[in-house]
């Protein structure tokens, strides 16, 4: 890879410039994003503290590794497309069969709707064989369905016939080949296979080494790595997605084998949060954006107009060098960072309830008071809950970085609480309304989350507190209201 200018790359630095406009206008909360065409970058912007070397969760655009890992067994006969899941796990052919084949899986046409097994609520010591025991909820081979379970099952059938983690397994054939991170790395779930649907960890350009490497057909600078039949049947949409014909720009198109379809010939990969690799081949274009957009479900089609209308639209021909536009634009990305709660006055009632301990009502969040103190541009939250007492700092314009204080979330291994563990978070709060305090809590770490406190106040002496939380297995003694006096 290397860095060319967008005029050179057939783009308006001014179009680009508004398309990180655009998403920045929508609050997006952006980590990452890179933009190319052929092997050349046009842009590439962290939002601080985000930066090139950090080990990204990927989520579910981890399930198109486990399709192209899928494809390498197939090339070396490990497995064929038309195998039953159940040929790999003889084991557990006593709890149920499951007869449904690697390729109708590939296509999310499992036997299990869109609720799979749940297996984080059932906290099971092994994944495998809790998928097993569930009874088949549609037939095989028929509607799609999007089943995360199902490409879990799949990158564990890459680790029954290879004898490897997935992730492991796909730098020994590629990875390793095209300079992936040598430190990327895959999640566990209980039982210990990979977390293939959701679990990888690499940077935002280990992302476009891979969607470059699928959008090459399979091979890089002239080698061939995989058969280019196997990528161009994982990137062709051959399963309708949508049952209305109508709704987001993302999920109309189609799927593939573990891939998304998109508008003009295009596909991408999708995670939760906004993980995003998009593959143009008419252009040759790549965008990949990371982030961590959970709660606002118009995320995707809002990244996706502001890429087709500001970018694809404009892709073309190189143009002359606007110096002008050049650097408004690299002085704009170099003043990215983090989303934060927009700066606000201090409301009267802040000076009102400063310092003042409220006593909570039973709650399912377990709290039994708060105290709010504030000074300055900052803020805190001290409380106590079954945990113990605990403190949060939030910065009134800016994030304040400190450790989430809830202690002991999963780490390595996924639903398996890790003793004295904590996650990296920011905490932004602003006055929406003279009567109410909301706090931000972005937790930016293996795990990504979105929590929401919002304090409404009917009086100084007087407010309940609502709690919402966007998180995939973790922040539950952190949702729901509580109503609280002053003591």
């Amino acid at each position: 890879m290397d860095f060319r200018t967008p005029e050179q790359m057939g783009i308006s630095s001014r179009h680009v410039l508004n398309f990180y406009k655009e998403l920045d206008y929508w609050h997006l909360s952006t980590h990452a994003v890179i933009l190319s065409r052929g092997n050349h970058f046009f842009s590439e912007c962290y939002y601080a503290p985000f930066h090139k070397d950090f080990q990204h969760r990927m989520y579910s655009t981890s399930k198109s590794f486990v399709s192209i890992a899928i494809g390498f067994a197939e090339e070396e006969g490990l497995l064929s497309l038309d195998d039953p899941l159940c040929k790999f796990f003889p084991e557990y052919k006593h709890l149920n069969q499951h007869k449904t084949t690697i390729r109708e899986m590939l296509q999310m046409r499992t036997s299990m709707d869109a609720s799979g097994t749940g297996w984080f609520k059932a906290r099971t010591e092994d994944r495998a064989a809790y998928y097993f025991a569930k009874n088949p909820q549609k037939h095989a081979g028929t509607a799609f369905y999007y089943d995360s379970t199902g490409s879990f099952m799949l990158g564990s059938v890459v680790e029954q016939v290879t004898g490897m983690p997935f992730l492991d397994y796909l730098k020994k054939k590629v990875l390793n080949g095209i300079g992936f991170s040598k430190d990327s790395t895959c999640l566990k779930c209980p039982g210990g296979h990979s977390w293939g649907d959701s679990g990888v960890l690499c940077t935002a350009r280990d992302l476009w080494l891979f969607a470059r490497f699928v959008l090459n057909g399979g091979t890089w600078e002239g080698k061939r790595y995989l058969n280019e039949k196997y990528v161009k049947d994982a990137t062709t949409p051959s399963t309708p997605t949508n049952p209305y014909g109508f709704g987001d720009m993302h999920d109309l198109q189609g799927y593939g084998y573990q891939f998304w379809g998109a508008p003009r010939g295009c596909f991408a990969t999708l995670g939760m949060g906004n993980q995003v690799s998009f593959c143009d081949p008419a252009h040759d274009f790549i965008f990949v954006i990371n982030s961590d957009n959970q709660g606002n479900s118009n995320a995707y089609e809002q990244i996706f107009r502001a890429l087709y209308h500001n970018i694809i639209d404009h892709l073309g021909d190189p143009l002359p060098e606007y110096p002008e536009a050049l650097a408004e634009l690299n002085e704009y990305l170099a003043t990215r960072k983090l989303f934060t709660l927009y700066e606000s006055p201090t409301s009267p009632m802040s000076a009102k309830i400063s310092g003042k301990t409220f006593l909570c009502d039973e709650s399912e969040s377990g709290i039994k008071w708060f105290r709010l103190d504030f000074e300055g541009d900052e803020g805190k939250l001290t409380y106590e809950n079954a945990q113990g007492e605990k403190c949060m700092t939030f910065g009134f314009g800016h994030n304040v970085f400190e450790k989430f204080p809830e202690e002991g979330y999963s780490d390595l291994v996924g639903s398996v609480r890790c003793p004295g563990n904590y996650y990296n978070a920011a905490f932004s709060a602003d006055w929406p309304a003279e009567d109410t305090l909301r706090v931000r809590v972005q937790i930016i770490d293996k795990y990504f989350a979105n929590l929401s406190m919002l304090f409404c106040f009917r009086d100084e002496n007087t407010v309940t507190l609502r709690m919402e939380k966007k998180a995939e297995d973790f922040l539950d003694e952190y949702k729901g209201l509580v109503n609280a006096k002053a003591k």
